[in-house]
C-alpha cells in the first residue's frame, strides 16, 4: 500500500499506518484536498451552485481529513517517539491549511455569490442548513476581516495546535514518569483485594518478574491505581505521597505546563480581539445553546449558589465524623484524607462499599448487556467481530476467523450495529478499554467516517467510530472487574457513540455529534441513568462467578448511598467550569501575576477548605488545554446538558424506562438528527416542551422542593 493512511477502506489497516507514511501522506492529502479548492475558486459568478459550492467545500477536504483523524488517533492510542516526531512535524502544516480556508477570499467570494442565488434562497430543511452553517463558520473565522489580520489568525491557528499538543504530551509524559513500588505487604491495609492484584500485575509486567522474585505492588498516577489507594489504604503517608504526586502532573521539571497556558491564553484571547470581541468566550459560545460568557457562568453562578448550603453541610459533617472515628479535635481535613473518610462514612451510613459491586460488573458482561439495552430501547442489533492485529489474530470469534478485521493493539474490539427492522448496517465502531503507557488518559468517543448517501440512493452509507477508556484491566485469574463509575463511563462513551452511528443526516459536517458543544454531553450522559435501574442492571450487573444479578439488599444500598456527597461532586463541576471561564474571561484580559493565587481567590466559594491547601490542576487540565478549542469556555456544558439529561430521563421513568416506543422517539428526535436543526428545536421535539431547569437538583437530592 503506497499511501496508506489515504486509503479509504473501511477498515483501515492499522498495522500499515507507521509513522515513516506520515509526512508524504499527509503532505499529499494536503496536496489533493488544495486541488479541490481551487475547483471552487475557479468558478464565475454564474456558474455557482449548491453542489459545486457548498457541497464542494465540505468534501474539499476527506481526504486529509480521513488521514490526519487517523494520525491524531494513533498520537492517542500508541503514543511512541517516533510518531510523536512525525505528529509534530505535520501538525502545523496540517493546522495552517485548515486555517487558510475559511479566510480565503476567493473562496468566501464564491460562497456569497451563491449566497445571491436564487437556488440559495430556495434551499430547504438540511441544506439551507448546511449553508448557513458554512456562511456563519466563515464569518465567525474572520472571512471579512483585512489580508492583514486574517494572515494573523492563520498563524494564531498553527501556534495554538503545536503548542496545545505540547501541552497534552507534558501531561502524558509527567504522569508516565512516576511509579511507586511498595516491598511491605503490611503497608497496603485496607486496600481492597482487586487494587492488590492490579498492583501485582503492574509491578510484574513493568519490572518484568519472574517467578521466585521478591513479590511488590506497583502504583501509577493512572485512575484505576491512584483512586483504590486515595478511597481505602489506611496508611496515611502512602496516601499523602501519591495525592501530592499527582498534583504535580504538568507542574515539574520538563513537563511544566505553566508558561503553556500562559501562551495558550494569550494566543486565544488575541485572536477574539482581531474576530472583534472583547473574549474568547464570545467567540467560542456564540453559536452554542448559551450564546455568550455571560449567561454561561450565570448559569454556573446560579447552580453554585444552590448547591452552596449543603456542600458547606456535607464537609462539616465529614469532618465531625472524621474526628469521631480518631476521637480527635474536629478540624480540617488534609486533601489525601477526603475520599479516605468519606468512603467510611459512606459505608457507615448505608453499610455500603462499592467494592462490594464490582464483582457484578464484569466488563464482558457489562457491554454485553448494554448492547442488549439499546436493543430493546432503541431497535438495534451488535456484533461482534473477529480481530487480527499485525496480522496476528487477536481475538478470533468462532465461525468468524476469516473475517478478521485490523486493530491498533490486540486488547481493541470491534464491533458491528445494525438496525433491527430493516437489518441494515448502519455503523461499526473499536472498543479500547484499558490503560498502557503509550494511551492519554481519560476516556473518550471519536468517529472515524461519516456515513453519507450512496451512489444512486438516499440510503447513508455506514459510519465507523470508536470508544476509549483507562478502566480497571483484567488480573491473573480474574477478568477485568469495573467499578460502578467505571461502568457509568462506559455508558457515557457509548452514548457519544450511538449519536454518531444513529445519525441520519445527510450532510456529514451536520452529522452525529457535530452539534453545539453544549448539547453533546446530552446522548452520553443520559446513558448513565441506565446504570442505576433495577431493570436495565439484570441485563449487565451478573456477578463473574455465579451470573447472579445484585441481590435486592445491595442494589438498595446503593440507591441510598447515590446522592451521598452528591453537593461536593456538583461543586467540583462547577469549580472547573467557572475557572474556564474566568480563565478565558477575566484572567486572561486583565493579566495576572501568580496564576495559583488569582484562581485560588476566584474559587473561593467553589473550593472546601482543607488543612493543606491543595494546588490548582490547571496544569494537567486537558479539556481546556489539550486542543486549538476543545472545552475551552465551553467545561459548563457538562453541567448544562446534565440538566438536559436529568429532564429527558423524567419521560423515560414516566413511560417505562424500557420502553421502546420512548427510546425509539429519543433515537428519532435526538440520536438521528445531528446538527439539522438547532438543539433547543430537538430537545422540544421529544420533550413537547423546554428543559426544566430544576430537574439536575431534583435529581441530586439538591432541590428544595
Amino acid at each position: 500500500m503506497s499511501n496508506p493512511f489515504l486509503d479509504d477502506s473501511f477498515y483501515p489497516d492499522w498495522s500499515q499506518l507507521t509513522p515513516d507514511r506520515i509526512e508524504a501522506d499527509t503532505t499529499l492529502a494536503i496536496e489533493l484536498a488544495e486541488k479541490n479548492l481551487a475547483k471552487i475558486r475557479a468558478l464565475g459568478p454564474s456558474a455557482v451552485t449548491f453542489e459545486n459550492v457548498v457541497k464542494a467545500l465540505e468534501h474539499a477536504t476527506a481526504g486529509l481529513d480521513d488521514c490526519w483523524g487517523k494520525v491524531s488517533h494513533l498520537d492517542s492510542v500508541c503514543n511512541s517517539e517516533e510518531l510523536r516526531v512525525a505528529h509534530n512535524k505535520m501538525l502545523p502544516t496540517v493546522s495552517a491549511f485548515e486555517a487558510k480556508i475559511a479566510l480565503d477570499p476567493e473562496l468566501w467570494s464564491a460562497l456569497q455569490a451563491f449566497a445571491e442565488t436564487d437556488e440559495a434562497k430556495n434551499l430547504r430543511d438540511t441544506d439551507k442548513r448546511l449553508f448557513e452553517e458554512t456562511m456563519s463558520d466563515f464569518r465567525e473565522a474572520g472571512a471579512d476581516l483585512s489580508q492583514e489580520k486574517r494572515d494573523r489568525l492563520e498563524v494564531i491557528s498553527e501556534e495554538l495546535a503545536k503548542i496545545t499538543q505540547k501541552f497534552s504530551e507534558n501531561v502524558l509524559d509527567s504522569t508516565n514518569a512516576w511509579d511507586l513500588i511498595i516491598y511491605d505487604e503490611r503497608k497496603l491495609k485496607g486496600l481492597p483485594g482487586s487494587a492488590m492484584d492490579a498492583a501485582r500485575q503492574s509491578a510484574r509486567d513493568k519490572l518484568e518478574q519472574k517467578e521466585g522474585d521478591e513479590p511488590c505492588w506497583r502504583f501509577t498516577l493512572q485512575a484505576p491505581s491512584i483512586s483504590p489507594v486515595l478511597e481505602y489504604l489506611e496508611d496515611d503517608s502512602i496516601r499523602k505521597e501519591i495525592w501530592e504526586a499527582s498534583t504535580k502532573i504538568g507542574w515539574q521539571g520538563e513537563w511544566e505546563n505553566t508558561e503553556v497556558i500562559d501562551q495558550i491564553l494569550n494566543l486565544r484571547l488575541e485572536k477574539a480581539t482581531l474576530l472583534g470581541k472583547d473574549d474568547f468566550a464570545e467567540v467560542a459560545l456564540s453559536r452554542r445553546m448559551a450564546k455568550n460568557g455571560q449567561k454561561a457562568d450565570a448559569f454556573v453562578s446560579d447552580l453554585r449558589d444552590k448547591t452552596a448550603e449543603a456542600f458547606s453541610r456535607e464537609n462539616k459533617q465529614l469532618e465531625a465524623y472524621r474526628a469521631q472515628k480518631t476521637e480527635s479535635e474536629n478540624s480540617l481535613l488534609e486533601p489525601w484524607e477526603v475520599s479516605y473518610w468519606a468512603e467510611k462514612q459512606k459505608q457507615d451510613l448505608y453499610a455500603f462499599d462499592e467494592e462490594e459491586l464490582r464483582p457484578y460488573f464484569p466488563l464482558g458482561s457489562v457491554l454485553s448487556g448494554m448492547f442488549s439495552l439499546v436493543s430493546n430501547i432503541f431497535g438495534l442489533r451488535i456484533e461482534e467481530r473477529s480481530t487480527r492485529f499485525n496480522d496476528q489474530p487477536a481475538n478470533l470469534l468462532d465461525g468468524d476467523e476469516k473475517k478478521t478485521v485490523p486493530v491498533w493493539h490486540p486488547e481493541v474490539k470491534f464491533y458491528e450495529i445494525y438496525d433491527n427492522e430493516s437489518g441494515r448496517h448502519m455503523g461499526s465502531f473499536y472498543a479500547d478499554w484499558h490503560p498502557r503507557e503509550s494511551k492519554r488518559a481519560g476516556a473518550w468517543m471519536n468517529f472515524l467516517k461519516t456515513g453519507e448517501p450512496e451512489e444512486d440512493s438516499s440510503a447513508l452509507g455506514p459510519h465507523l467510530g470508536l470508544m476509549c477508556g483507562n478502566m480497571t484491566a483484567s488480573t491473573e485469574g480474574k477478568p477485568a472487574l469495573l467499578t460502578h463509575r467505571e461502568v457509568e463511563t462506559v455508558f457515557h462513551e457509548f452514548g457519544h457513540l450511538l449519536h454518531h452511528l444513529c445519525s441520519e443526516v445527510k450532510h456529514k459536517s451536520l452529522s452525529g455529534v457535530n452539534v453545539a458543544w453544549d448539547f453533546v454531553e446530552l446522548p452520553s450522559q443520559i446513558m448513565e441513568n441506565w446504570c442505576w435501574e433495577r431493570d436495565s442492571l439484570d441485563l449487565f450487573a451478573l456477578h463473574y462467578e455465579t451470573g447472579e444479578a445484585i441481590p435486592d439488599e445491595l442494589f438498595e444500598k446503593m440507591l441510598r448511598a447515590r446522592n451521598y456527597m452528591t453537593a461536593n461532586a456538583m461543586m467540583r463541576q462547577l469549580c472547573l467550569g467557572k475557572m474556564d471561564l474566568e480563565l478565558h474571561r477575566k484572567l486572561s484580559v486583565s493579566g495576572y501575576d501568580n496564576l495559583d493565587d488569582s484562581l485560588s481567590q476566584i474559587l473561593q466559594g467553589y473550593v472546601a477548605k482543607r488543612k493543606t491547601k491543595p494546588p490548582s490542576m490547571v496544569r494537567r487540565f486537558s479539556h481546556l488545554f489539550g486542543s486549538p478549542v476543545g472545552y475551552a469556555c465551553a467545561y459548563y456544558s457538562y453541567k448544562w446538558a446534565e440538566v438536559l439529561d436529568a429532564d429527558a430521563f423524567t419521560r423515560f421513568k414516566k413511560e417505562g424506562v424500557m420502553n421502546g416506543e420512548t427510546g425509539r422517539s429519543f433515537r428519532e428526535c435526538i440520536l438521528s438528527k445531528g446538527n439539522s436543526k438547532p438543539a433547543d428545536e430537538l430537545f422540544r421535539d421529544f420533550m413537547g416542551r423546554d428543559p426544566d431547569p430544576d430537574a439536575l437538583l431534583v435529581r441530586s437530592g439538591l432541590s428544595a422542593n
